[in-house]
C-alpha cells in the first residue's frame, strides 16, 4: 500500500497548496471533508499523518465544522493550520476569542524551544505568512507553547511529539521556512520515505483501474490535450481492448483543431476514435446564453448526452473516463470543506445529475505538471505533453456574451495568430497559455479614410506551474506589436487589441 497523508478540508482557498507542498516532498496526499469517516478512508492502514486545513469560519460559529474524533483517537501525528489549531484548542479544552484586529500578512516568528524536530534547519526568527481573525488566548492541558510573534503568543503549540498547531500559514510562498516545516512534519515527525512519483502513481492506478472496471467497457472523452490523452493511455495500459475513444467536435474548438486532433491520435499514438461532430447541436443550445456560468452547464450537459449516444451504439458500455484535475474540483466543488465555489467546470459541477454513465476520472487529485510527469512515464510525445492547455467548454468562456458562428469564426482567426506568434518567439518556454478573447465591446476606428466600429479583442499571456496561482507574462513589445498589426489587419470585425496584465489571484485565467 502506497503511503499517505490525509488533509481534511475545512474551506481555504490555500488547502490545494498544503497538496502540492506535499506532493512536492515525494509523498502522496489525499484530500478530504471534515466529516468523513475514518472508515470511508480506502487503505487507511497506509495512512501515516493527518493535516487540518485553515478555513473561513470561527470555531465559536453554530455550524462551524468540527475535528472528527477518530482523527484524536487514531494516534497519527497531526498537525492543524490556522483554523485547524484552533478547532484543536477549542475541542480539547482551551479558549479561541476573536482577535482585536485581524491579522494578515507577514509576521516575525520568535522559536522558543529550538530543539523541537519541527523546528529543524529552521532559524530561531523568520517571516512568516498570517492571515487569520481569531487567536488562542488558554492553551488545552498537556499542550506547550513553541513559537511565537509580536501578536500572536501562541504561534506553534504542541502536545507531545505527535500533534501541533501553528497560527501560520507554511504552504505560501511568502512563509520563508515554510517548506522546510512541511518536510520536518513529514520526514522528521511522520517519517514519511519520500517515495511517491509518476512510476508509484501508474502503478497504483492500473490496479485501481483494474479494480473498478473489471471486465466492462469504458469511453475516453478525447480532447487532443495532456489531460484526456495521459487518461486514455492510463486506461490503455490498464484495461486494453476494453478501452474505446470518442472525440466530439462541439463546434467551439480552435482553428482546424479537430483534424488536427483526430490525426495526432490516430498517427503518433495507434488510437482509433469515434469522431462525432456535433458543432451545430452546441451551438444551437448556446443561443442567446451570455452567463458563463450556464455556458459551461449546458457544454457539460450536452457533452454527457453526445457520450451517452453515442457508447449506446456501441452498446455494453458502463464507464465514462474524462481527464478531471484537481484545479477543476478546487474551483468546481463546494463540498470539499466549506470553500467558496470560484466557478463551475462543465466537467465537474457542469454534469448532469441522471447520469447513464459511471465515471472514471483517474486524474482527478493530480495537478497539471504532475499529469505532464506521467505522460512522459507512460511515453507520450512532447508535442501533447506540452501542448498548452485549452479549456473543456472551449472558446464558448473567451466569447464574452452570446456565442454566435460570426464571433467563432473571428475568434479562431485571432487566436490562431497569436498561438503563431507567440511560437516564434523567444517567450514561448515560459508561456502556460496565450490566447484572445473576443470581449462584447465594440470601439471606433479608422482604416483607411473610412470609420470602422468593431469588437476588442483581448490578449491573455500567463505563467504558472499548475493553474491555481498565474502571472501575467511580460511578452517583448515587439511581439505584442506583431499580432496586434496581424490581427487588426486581417481579421474582419476587430479593430482594436489590449492586453490583459492582471495575475491570478485576483483574476483567473480565464476570462469566464
Amino acid at each position: 500500500m502506497e503511503e499517505k497523508l490525509v488533509i481534511l478540508d475545512y474551506g481555504s482557498q490555500y488547502t490545494h497548496l498544503i497538496a502540492r507542498r506535499v506532493r512536492e516532498q515525494n509523498v502522496y496526499s489525499e484530500v478530504h471533508p471534515p466529516e468523513i469517516a475514518m472508515e470511508d478512508i480506502v487503505d487507511f492502514d497506509s495512512v501515516k499523518g493527518i493535516i487540518l486545513s485553515g478555513g473561513p469560519m470561527s470555531v465559536y460559529d453554530e455550524e462551524a465544522p468540527t475535528v472528527p474524533s477518530w482523527v484524536f483517537e487514531c494516534g497519527l501525528p497531526i498537525l492543524g493550520i490556522c483554523y485547524g489549531m484552533q478547532a484543536i484548542v477549542h475541542q480539547l479544552g482551551g479558549k479561541v476569542e476573536p482577535g482585536e484586529a485581524r491579522e494578515y500578512g507577514l509576521a516575525s516568528l520568535i522559536i522558543e524551544d529550538a530543539a523541537e524536530t519541527i523546528f529543524s534547519q529552521i532559524p530561531s526568527q523568520s517571516s512568516v505568512w498570517m492571515s487569520h481573525g481569531d487567536k488562542v488566548v488558554e492553551l488545552p492541558p498537556q499542550f506547550k507553547s513553541l513559537a511565537q510573534t509580536d501578536n500572536t503568543e501562541y504561534c506553534v503549540i504542541s502536545s507531545g511529539n505527535q500533534m501541533y498547531g501553528i497560527q501560520f500559514h507554511p504552504e505560501v510562498h511568502h512563509t520563508s521556512y515554510g517548506e522546510t516545516f512541511i518536510t520536518n512534519f513529514l520526514v522528521q515527525v511522520c517519517k514519511f520515505s519520500q517515495n511517491w512519483d509518476s512510476g508509484r502513481f501508474i502503478e497504483s492506478s492500473m490496479v485501481s483501474l483494474k479494480e473498478q472496471l473489471g471486465a466492462s467497457k469504458v469511453v475516453c472523452a478525447l480532447s487532443g490535450g495532456v489531460d484526456s490523452a495521459v487518461t486514455a493511455a492510463l486506461l490503455h495500459h490498464a484495461v486494453g481492448d476494453q478501452l474505446k475513444c470518442i472525440f466530439v467536435n462541439n463546434g467551439l474548438l480552435r482553428l482546424d483543431e479537430e483534424n488536427e486532433v483526430r490525426e495526432i491520435f490516430r498517427d503518433v499514438l495507434n488510437v482509433d476514435i469515434n469522431y462525432l461532430d456535433a458543432s451545430k447541436r452546441f451551438i444551437d443550445k448556446l443561443q442567446g446564453v451570455v452567463d458563463p456560468e450556464i455556458k459551461r452547464k449546458t457544454i457539460g450537459y450536452e457533452f454527457i448526452k453526445c457520450f451517452e449516444e453515442e457508447t449506446d451504439k456501441l452498446g455494453g458500455v458502463e464507464f465514462l473516463a474524462q481527464g478531471t484535475l484537481y484545479p477543476d474540483v478546487i474551483e468546481s466543488v463546494s463540498t470539499v470543506g466549506k470553500a467558496a465555489v470560484i466557478k463551475t467546470h462543465h466537467n465537474v459541477g457542469g454534469l448532469p445529475e441522471n447520469m447513464q454513465l459511471k465515471l472514471v476520472e483517474p486524474l482527478r487529485y493530480l495537478f497539471k505538471d504532475e499529469v505532464r510527469k506521467v505522460g512522459l512515464e507512460l511515453g507520450l510525445p512532447p508535442n501533447i505533453i506540452h501542448r498548452q492547455p485549452f479549456p473543456g467548454p472551449g472558446l464558448a468562456i473567451r466569447i464574452i456574451g452570446e456565442i454566435t458562428q460570426e464571433k467563432l469564426d473571428i475568434l479562431k482567426l485571432c487566436d490562431r495568430i497569436v498561438t503563431d506568434e507567440l511560437a516564434k518567439s523567444d517567450c514561448y518556454e515560459e508561456i502556460w497559455q496565450g490566447f484572445a478573447v473576443l470581449t462584447d465591446s465594440h470601439t471606433v476606428g479608422v482604416m483607411g479614410d473610412f470609420r470602422t466600429y468593431g469588437y476588442v479583442c483581448a490578449l491573455r499571456i500567463v505563467s504558472s506551474e499548475d493553474a491555481m496561482t498565474a502571472n501575467w507574462v511580460k511578452v517583448p513589445y515587439e511581439v505584442l506589436e506583431t499580432i496586434s498589426s496581424r490581427i487588426v489587419n486581417e481579421v474582419s470585425g476587430v479593430n482594436r487589441v489590449v492586453y490583459d496584465i492582471t495575475n491570478k489571484p485576483p483574476g483567473t485565467i480565464e476570462w469566464e
